[in-house]
């Protein structure tokens, strides 16, 4: 069972096309929570120039992968700091346990920018998206665009499939989790008073990880419950010192 501290408040409806029902953690969806890389991260192993990313981003299937290479490929020197290593041995390269994932380089994944480039720290898919006005979810890999949102699809005995939209906790790095800082949910900085919810800022990756009929679906259901206004506030909310 959750600790108390750790509650949260969720929606649920049926899918009118499929047999799947759809749970929403409506107390980070609803939450103001935004990305403090560059803003006070500490970054998940004490390096924040680096912020999460010392481990390189692991492929959800092969037509992430995929996708990522092509992306890459577009990538210009004066956009990709590591561009010249990169081309040689290549972005990716296998984990221990044999899957696939973008290639550690001097520490970090080597699409990362480090602080002294032209482009300034940061990811070099991500920078480069925003130049072309494109949002970074078009070049980035899945983990990456959808971290810190994650959704779980489970099947019962029957057929039916409960598909869960939630925060990413950190058991879902297995064991590993307890080794690294997660500052993403944990952090007070990262839900800053005031902030738009995660609902709207993240449009995009909730559209594309649920179906756009379904965003709007869940859009409806929290109207019809009067919005934000009851809803359990964020865990790292509720331990913020108060002012």
């Amino acid at each position: 069972m959750a600790a108390a501290h750790d509650r949260h408040e969720w929606l649920s409806f049926e899918d009118p096309e499929e047999d799947r029902t759809w749970l929403f953690d409506l107390t980070f969806l609803l939450s103001p929570w935004t990305c403090i890389y560059g803003r006070g991260c500490p970054g998940i192993d004490s390096r924040p120039d680096i912020g999460c990313c010392s481990h390189g981003a692991y492929f959800s299937d092969d037509a992430d992968r995929a996708a990522v290479e092509a992306a890459v490929a577009t990538l210009t020197p004066a956009q990709w700091q590591f561009a010249g290593t990169g081309r040689r041995r290549g972005v990716v390269a296998r984990a221990a346990g044999g899957a696939w994932k973008t290639r550690v380089h001097d520490g970090a994944c080597i699409l990362l920018n480090r602080a002294g480039f032209p482009t300034g720290a940061g990811c070099a898919l991500h920078q480069a998206a925003l130049q072309r006005g494109r949002p970074p979810m078009d070049l980035k890999p899945e983990v990456c665009w959808q971290v810190p949102l994650r959704r779980i699809d489970s099947v019962d005995e029957v057929g039916h499939v409960t598909s869960t939209v939630r925060e990413w906790k950190r058991r879902d790095w297995d064991a590993g989790g307890q080794d690294f800082d997660w500052w993403c949910i944990e952090e007070p900085a990262a839900f800053p008073a005031g902030g738009a919810s995660v609902l709207s800022t993240m449009a995009g990756e909730l559209a594309a990880m649920v179906g756009q009929p379904v965003y709007q679906l869940l859009l409806a259901a929290l109207e019809e419950r009067g919005g934000a206004t009851t809803v359990v506030p964020h865990p790292a909310r509720r331990r913020a010192p108060v002012a």
